[in-house]
């Protein structure tokens, strides 16, 4: 899969220098699907952003989504005909968007779709993430059919954690790219 097939989904305020999604897309050459507004997120936007990123592709696409990409990424896939092109999906700490404390922030985000994703996909989780209890996680990740991996007391998963380029993240994104079409 080429460098630029591999789309980087961060979540609100997108991601920083630091952040393992920026280090990828540096190290690696893989493409950030930008939004038009990064503060105030509206989900149809980005859902149309993600969409017209996809049929400018050429080819499958693995979707790198962090926190609120998570919830762009399901939305997004409840909602397209063009969910035949994703390959796969790393979702990495599903922000929350229903917890009262991000519904004012974040209006366009609720309900979180849950339903079963049409393509495979790999939900990684913490047990003390700030924006998401680790029980909703596993929910989010039962409903989309994703494969679970529980990565213990890790925060939110993103430069504050101090895990630089994650390495073992990548190896399960390696492992996504690689996997045998059904």
């Amino acid at each position: 899969m080429k460098p630029q097939n591999v789309l980087i989904l961060p979540g609100w305020q997108s991601s920083g220098p630091d952040h393992w999604q920026s280090l990828w897309e540096t190290q690696y050459g893989y493409h950030r699907v930008d939004q038009h507004d990064w503060m105030t997120p509206r989900r149809g936007d980005w859902m149309a952003q993600l969409e017209e990123t996809i049929l400018a592709t050429d080819g499958p696409v693995v979707l790198v989504a962090h926190s609120l990409g998570c919830i762009l990424t399901a939305a997004w896939a409840s909602h397209s005909k063009n969910t035949h092109r994703v390959k796969a999906a790393l979702l990495v700490a599903p922000g929350d968007a229903e917890r009262e404390a991000l519904q004012g922030v974040l209006p366009s985000w609720s309900p979180v779709p849950m339903q079963l994703l049409p393509f495979p996909s790999q939900l990684v989780g913490s047990r003390d993430d700030p924006y998401c209890s680790f029980d909703r996680v596993q929910a989010m990740g039962t409903a989309w059919g994703s494969t679970f991996t529980d990565l213990g007391n890790a925060g939110h998963i993103n430069a504050e954690t101090g895990l630089g380029a994650w390495a073992f993240g990548h190896g399960m994104l390696r492992q996504l790219i690689e996997m045998k079409d059904n």
